[in-house]
């Protein structure tokens, strides 16, 4: 199998984000927000029924179907295609990021979000949100690191 660092960083990010929405259900529901430092960084439950800084609220139906060609169009350029290492991670952590956040909008209608910079006002998110984020500035780092194609030709 081509790419194992994609399905390595992939399969990892899916299941820490999965495991981190279980528990937020589970322990930020029923009760009261944790703030884990008061009034700058808490856990705050919070259902999205939208994309990133709550857009398209109330798009479950379209956003399932996104994240779910998002993640195949990924899943076969990592199956296709001969990915730098800096692509291989990137590429897995945004296909961990559609993944995770697609398995909530498929089973429950929405995202399960919770960590909350109450300090600068930014937008409830999750680990999958986290996963899209690093990924992208990982593609962005093998770009800078790769610089632009050379030739093979060798110039007279």
């Amino acid at each position: 199998m081509q790419n194992k660092g994609f399905w390595l960083v992939g399969i990892l990010g899916v299941t820490l984000d999965q495991v981190t929405k279980r528990w937020a259900a589970e322990r930020l529901l029923p009760g009261p927000e944790i703030q884990l430092w008061p009034g700058v960084f808490h856990l705050t439950y919070v259902e999205n029924t939208g994309a990133a800084w709550s857009l398209f609220a109330d798009s479950a139906q379209l956003l399932k179907w996104v994240s779910l060609g998002v993640a195949v169009a990924l899943a076969l350029l990592a199956l296709r295609s001969s990915l730098s290492l800096w692509e291989q991670a990137g590429y897995g952590l945004v296909w961990a990021g559609a993944v995770g956040n697609g398995i909530d909008r498929f089973l429950n209608g929405y995202v399960v979000d919770f960590f909350n910079f109450v300090w600068i006002g930014f937008p409830v998110f999750n680990l999958a949100d986290v996963c899209i984020n690093l990924g992208v500035a990982c593609l962005v780092v093998g770009l800078w690191q790769g610089g632009p194609k050379k030739s093979l030709r060798k110039s007279d």
